[in-house]
């Protein structure tokens, strides 16, 4: 299948998610929500691992205010119909996706891209040109993006109020100080890492992957008891793919597993 705003690759099991409006430092358009949407939606072939990236010299400017279309982003009510209908939709299936995400954050992430950028279960950022920016307060508006209920999560009350009141850049190296990232990466390096930590995820244990990727979504949203819950009906999904009795077994002969994700 081809997109018009992005690319995807898959190959040896990673697929790549790359935003393609290099023109527009990867504004993410209500043409690249659905895009997104879709190739979530076709199943990524025989991937077990997303590598999400930008194109050119940025990660994703944000939501695109000078698209033009049957919905407009900017106002109140257009908004709210962009966010409903085609940004909450992708941020929900980037966090349903049954297999880990890498991001591999190449430049800016600004507005709704920093939380594309953040939605990683390993977020990697170019120390030199990477960096996250809620620049909503600079034009008036709110963060969105699940922008509001991710960064008190990941960094606390304090920071997520500077980063969202004061609208100021935080640089890789910063964000990797305050636990916002997994890791700065220098820019040359960035992809090279980001795809060799790819290839060790998608060789790993898949299920046990996805059901990891479930319970920490339910630990940040439930109570103590339920993620107690979670973690007992995970182990039952877990405990019963092929993987987990490879890994039995390869445990009792002392030898290193080799996991078909499944």
């Amino acid at each position: 299948m081809t997109y018009e705003t992005i690319t995807v690759d898959v190959s040896d099991k990673i697929a790549t998610i790359t935003l393609n409006r290099p023109e527009r430092l990867n504004a993410c358009s209500l043409d690249m929500a659905t895009d997104i949407n879709n190739a979530l939606s076709a199943g990524l072939g025989d991937a077990r691992c997303l590598v999400i990236t930008g194109a050119g010299k940025g990660f994703c400017s944000g939501a695109d205010l000078q698209a033009r279309g049957s919905t407009s982003i900017s106002g109140g009510e257009g908004s709210y119909v962009a966010l409903t209908r085609y940004y909450n939709p992708m941020m929900m299936n980037l966090a349903r996706l049954n297999m880990p995400i890498i991001t591999a954050v190449n430049g800016p992430a600004a507005g709704v891209g920093c939380s594309i950028g953040l939605c990683g279960d390993f977020v990697l950022a170019a120390r030199e040109k990477g960096y996250f920016l809620q620049a909503f307060v600079n034009i008036g508006l709110v963060p969105d993006g699940g922008a509001s209920w991710m960064l008190p999560r990941m960094v606390g009350k304090a920071r997520a109020t500077e980063m969202m009141m004061l609208g100021e850049k935080i640089s890789a190296d910063k964000a990797q100080e305050w636990g916002l990232i997994y890791k700065a990466v220098d820019d040359a390096e960035l992809m090279a890492e980001a795809r060799a930590l790819a290839t060790r995820l998608a060789n790993g244990p898949t299920v046990s992957y996805a059901v990891m990727r479930k319970n920490i979504l339910t630990a940040l949203e439930n109570s103590y008891a339920e993620g107690l819950l979670a973690e007992a009906e995970g182990q039952r999904i877990a405990g019963s793919s092929a993987d987990a009795m490879e890994g039995g077994l390869a445990f009792i002969e002392k030898r290193k597993p080799v996991f078909q994700g499944r």
